[in-house]
């Protein structure tokens, strides 16, 4: 049976009650514990906490990487925890775009190509493709670098590769973890500055890992993680 809280159908992601678990050296290590909250379509939320605190594991479980001990995550209202692994999948490619710290870009394809693949993996046609690739490259201030190889661009670039890549199938769900961990201050903002306008462009709800305070309070609102526990600052 399909759960589906009438409370949020139209949030884009809720996490609902999810609790996480490592054995370790024989011992269970609790990582999170009940952890809730709700992301409306267009809202930008910030998950901040100490290193170690779970922040990634919170985002491959809200991404449907990772299935949780106990809880649910609801995608667009619609419960994922009774689906098989097909089906996440399915939901995870049309419904959900990630960013990481380090770029992960096919170093053998350009800068157009890294944002085309993952669109023609989707069904989407060549030309289509093509079309939507371009239409982010540019608004992203990379129109001058499609044909170049992630090894021809700065980090900057190829983050901001990365950020297309991340929304090319127009997903409904961005997942940042440490999106401008790797880069210098100065690059870091123009980064953020790009990332934040695309996804308010896009209507996106995103939540963004971060240790970067000055993100973090460019957002709508901040989640804190600490002690297993989600708490609102």
């Amino acid at each position: 049976m399909t759960y589906t809280n009438p409370e949020s159908t139209s949030a884009a992601l809720e996490l609902a009650g999810v609790s996480r678990s490592y054995e370790q050296g024989g011992a269970k290590l609790k990582v999170f514990e009940n952890a809730s909250t709700i992301i409306q379509p267009g809202e930008m939320v910030a998950l901040v906490g100490p290193s170690g605190a779970g922040k990634s594991s919170l985002l491959h479980i809200a991404g449907l990487l990772e299935a949780p001990d106990s809880g649910d995550v609801l995608i667009c209202g619609k419960t994922t925890s009774s689906m098989s692994d097909r089906q996440r999948s399915s939901v995870r490619r049309q419904t959900v775009g990630f960013i990481y710290q380090f770029h992960h870009l096919l170093p053998e394809f350009t800068a157009r190509e890294n944002v085309v693949i993952p669109q023609m993996i989707a069904g989407t046609s060549r030309k289509d493709a093509g079309y939507r690739a371009e239409e982010l490259l540019n608004f992203l201030g990379l129109m001058g670098r499609l044909r170049h190889r992630p090894g021809e661009l700065s980090g900057g670039e190829q983050q901001r590769v990365a950020i297309a890549r991340a929304l090319a199938n127009r997903p409904r769900v961005l997942l940042a973890d440490e999106p401008t961990g790797n880069l210098d201050p100065a690059t870091s903002n123009k980064v953020l500055d790009v990332l934040i306008a695309l996804a308010r462009s896009e209507g996106l709800a995103a939540l963004i890992a971060t240790h970067n305070h000055e993100l973090a309070s460019s957002l709508d609102r901040t989640l804190h993680l600490s002690d297993g526990r989600i708490e609102e600052i």
